[in-house]
């Protein structure tokens, strides 16, 4: 199908999707997880395609990592949409409600936004976790994902949407957007058709959405994610904290890319950190204070500091107060997540309280910024906007709201 037959089919089908309720969806997304299942291996087969295509195109191996599937991550696919079967339905839920003195019943209630629009890079697991959280929140969705991941996303697509036909529901819930530049371009300019686009990917793909886009936009951001080691810290404390939050999966956006060390912790807490690091195949890019701890620390140029690495490298900084903290913070900054690690209650709140991002951690790993270990089921993606949604977004930042005015014949005076 043309693009635009796509988002009228779209835009039919969110109409039925509007009216689904939740044995319905429920029913479907266990439809959806089933054929997911059953194509694991023509999903394998054609990952396998687009694997071997990017690494002979000298794709960096981080984008390599978040491209490729094995059975864990497919099984981790299919789980997730039977998470979301678990998770309750937010449509119609009342956000509030009140009566009018003349005996007017006003109700804020959650709708869905109609048809979404979501332009991805890599990763083929967002075909299946933004198509379930669409369905679950009765949206329709547009998936426009790389042409990296072409091969393992029609699979992936095709399997959905024969579980949704399997279900009773309309295939056209879901539909995979293929072509060249200029379709991304009428799926941006699509206003009408459809209600919201949500960039998922690395800055350059977030920043040409949002500069580009007719279609109202969430933003999704990169993560330079700060983890800031305090005066009083618990110096092993900070070292497993700062290890899981660089390297338990150093590809993701809520991976830690800044260290900041207090220099009142820092000849204790650096030769632990530094060791420790260098035992996990990190290259630590140091500003002279840094550096002089250990002669693996390779100076750091100034725009690493804006650096979202992806990979196992990590900036590092020694600074002299929480001040210098947190202006440093405040310059480099993508609004994702930021970590403190302190035994300072004081240090703590203030930091919660000055650091703008859309999430802030005390003594806890950035790793747990992710709707999944929210308790949010699949994500969407997490948010470093201000506007509806902010941090990950799950079920619920995925609609909107309508207000439901009922009455008995009263009119305005």
């Amino acid at each position: 199908m043309e693009f635009r037959d796509q988002a009228i089919a779209a835009r039919r089908a969110s109409v039925e999707l509007a009216t689904l309720n939740r044995a319905q969806k429920d029913k479907a997304l266990h439809a959806m997880a089933d054929a997911l299942a059953a194509a694991e291996a023509e999903l394998l087969a054609a990952n396998e395609v687009d694997v071997a295509s990017a690494r002979s195109a000298g794709t960096e191996e981080s984008i390599v990592d978040r491209l490729s599937l094995t059975p864990a991550r497919i099984a981790g696919m299919v789980q997730g949409l039977r998470d979301l079967a678990a998770l309750p339905d937010p449509v119609g839920d009342a956000v509030r409600g009140w009566k009018l003195p003349n005996g007017v019943s006003v109700r804020q209630v959650r709708v869905p936004f109609g048809v979404v629009g979501i332009i991805y890079e890599a990763r083929p697991n967002v075909t299946a976790d933004a198509a379930g959280i669409c369905l679950k929140s009765g949206n329709a969705a547009l998936l426009r994902g790389s042409s990296s991941a072409l091969n393992t996303n029609r699979v992936t697509a095709e399997a959905l949407r024969r579980g949704l036909t399997d279900a009773g529901v309309t295939p056209d819930a879901v539909h995979l957007v293929e072509g060249g530049r200029e379709v991304t371009g009428e799926l941006m300019r699509a206003r009408g058709l459809v209600d919201v686009l949500i960039p998922r990917g690395g800055a350059g793909l977030i920043q040409a959405v949002v500069d580009g886009s007719t279609v109202p936009v969430i933003e999704t951001g990169t993560g330079n994610c700060h983890v800031f080691v305090d005066a009083d810290a618990d110096v092993e404390q900070a070292v497993t904290i700062l290890l899981n939050a660089k390297t338990q999966r150093p590809s993701v956006c809520n991976a830690a890319e800044t260290l900041l060390v207090h220099k009142d912790i820092a000849d204790r807490f650096l030769p632990r950190a530094l060791e420790a690091l260098g035992g996990a195949g990190v290259t630590v890019h140091g500003d002279d204070a840094t550096r002089s701890y250990s002669d693996t620390v390779v100076a750091a140029k100034a725009d690493e500091y804006d650096a979202e690495y992806l990979t196992l490298d990590l900036a590092a900084k020694v600074v002299d107060s929480i001040d210098e903290a947190l202006e440093h913070i405040r310059t480099h900054t993508t609004g994702h997540s930021e970590t403190i690690v302190t035994g300072s209650r004081t240090s703590a709140e203030r930091f919660a309280a000055e650091v703008d991002a859309a999430a802030v951690l005390v003594n806890a790993s950035s790793r747990f910024v992710d709707g999944g270990e929210f308790g949010f089921g699949a994500e969407i993606g997490i948010s470093t906007q201000k506007l509806h949604a902010r941090g990950p977004m799950g079920l619920p930042e995925m609609t909107s709201s309508k207000y439901v005015i009922e009455g008995a014949g009263q009119v305005r005076a």
